[in-house]
């Protein structure tokens, strides 16, 4: 959701749904929760079954991890689905409508199966999103503010900014980690840094939330990190190691020769300069 803007609940309520709870055979033989199937540009391992119609080709993952990776891809990169993106994230009924309206299944319930879900599981309580996650660290409350337990171990304290927020230093550069009541407008106003830039050097789309526990630059990330390299663990997005390591995005897919936009796997080694 951070990286592709796709509603937490609606990538669950999919894969639930086109897995059968993970149970499915293409879910437990192929890792395939989402039914997508290979399509020309699929070039990775398939799996041969019957559909629509008899030996239909499906991709096949390594795990589920690649799977529902491959399915924010797949639907941030076909046109037919570029409508949705401009929903606000948390309208998983216009996501779940607009998924039927644009061809993802055939089932004329489909929408009606994919909130139902949601509501069942309170799966819409996951698309209010938490950068706790995606440093894999634990955030624990400060007084008002949320902060994330290795900050002071992991980065160099540069000052006490306004409002008592602290000021870090990572790959040369300044950043704040938000708190609890923290907004793009108070933080902006606070150290001078428009809106615009904000969004601009956390390479953040225009409505794209800003949530306690998230790292966010006050000048423009660098083209190369201090590392040299950097081994993907479990849960890890490009645009996670461009915040971690204070590189601009673009240039961290430039430097790999990665298409911008494509999943990365557990164990794949990525360079930082």
């Amino acid at each position: 959701m951070m990286q592709y803007r796709i509603p937490a609940s609606i990538t669950l309520a999919q894969g639930i749904y086109e897995s059968d709870a993970g149970r499915s055979r293409l879910a437990t033989e192929a890792n395939n929760h989402f039914g997508i199937k290979c399509h020309k540009e699929w070039t990775g391992k398939s799996y041969i079954q019957d559909d629509e119609t008899k030996n239909e080709c499906f991709r096949k993952y390594s795990n589920p991890e690649e799977s529902f990776r491959d399915h924010s891809y797949f639907l941030s990169q076909r046109d037919r689905y570029k409508p949705l993106f401009s929903l606000e994230i948390t309208d998983y009924k216009g996501w779940a409508n607009g998924l039927k309206t644009c061809g993802y299944a055939t089932n004329p319930q489909y929408a009606d199966h994919l909130i139902k879900t949601i509501e069942d599981y309170q799966l819409y309580r996951n698309d209010v999103a938490d950068f706790s996650i995606a440093f894999n660290d634990s955030v624990v409350p400060s007084g008002d503010s949320t902060v994330r337990k290795v900050t002071a171990a992991k980065y160099d304290l540069f000052a006490e900014g306004p409002g008592k927020r602290m000021v870090y230093l990572n790959n040369g550069l300044q950043f704040i980690i938000l708190r609890k009541n923290d907004n793009i407008k108070n933080v902006s106003k606070a150290f001078k840094v428009s809106e615009r830039k904000i969004r601009k050097f956390n390479e953040m789309q225009k409505d794209a939330p800003l949530v306690p526990g998230q790292m966010v630059y006050l000048e423009p990330k660098k083209k190369a990190g201090v590392l040299a390299m950097h081994v993907v663990k479990p849960g890890e997005t490009m645009y996670i190691l461009s915040q971690n390591y204070g590189i601009q995005l673009s240039q961290l897919y430039k430097i790999n020769k990665l298409k911008p936009g494509r999943p990365i796997k557990q164990g794949q080694k990525i360079l930082l300069r």
